[in-house]
């Protein structure tokens, strides 16, 4: 979203692109025959709607620890979904052509969630720093005239 404030997870473009890619395959699974109602099609359901879930279930959560969790599992079940539609098309039950679509968001859907982790992760190692750097101030003698500069740069 750029400049603009992250309040709630509806503001993360990759929880926007995962609910993008999710209704796209809520139009191919339509494509599905009868008889993998309760199969692939199932699957296909199952996998796409965990995507955007997952990242909205790590956001609430408000640990940066659990949203990792969270995240890697929103991008194991992308890949879930990518293989399961790479089946559906070598049955021949999607086209070459609607499975390039759908690739499409998988692609910007993956993109996103491996910039989201990694914003995370560097937050959250930015926040040991500070506590490292508060620790070793209360611990060793002299500590703060090492971290002065830090510390005082965070008040």
């Amino acid at each position: 979203m750029g400049s603009q404030p992250i309040v709630t997870y509806r503001d993360l473009d990759a929880w926007q692109a995962a609910m993008d890619l999710t209704l796209c395959v809520y139009q191919l699974v339509q494509l599905l025959p009868t008889s993998e109602r309760f199969e692939l099609n199932s699957q296909i359901r199952r996998a796409a709607v965990s995507i955007p879930a997952n990242v909205s279930e790590g956001h609430c959560c408000g640990r940066d620890g659990r949203n990792l969790n969270h995240l890697a599992i929103a991008l194991g079940s992308l890949g879930e979904l990518e293989t399961e539609l790479e089946i559906a098309r070598r049955l021949g039950f999607i086209t070459p052509h609607q499975y390039r679509e759908a690739e499409r968001f998988f692609v910007r859907t993956g993109q996103l969630l491996n910039g989201l982790s990694r914003s995370v992760r560097r937050r959250r190692l930015e926040r040991l720093g500070t506590r490292l750097s508060l620790i070793a101030l209360l611990l060793l003698p002299g500590a703060f005239l090492v971290f002065r500069d830090r510390l005082l740069a965070l008040f």
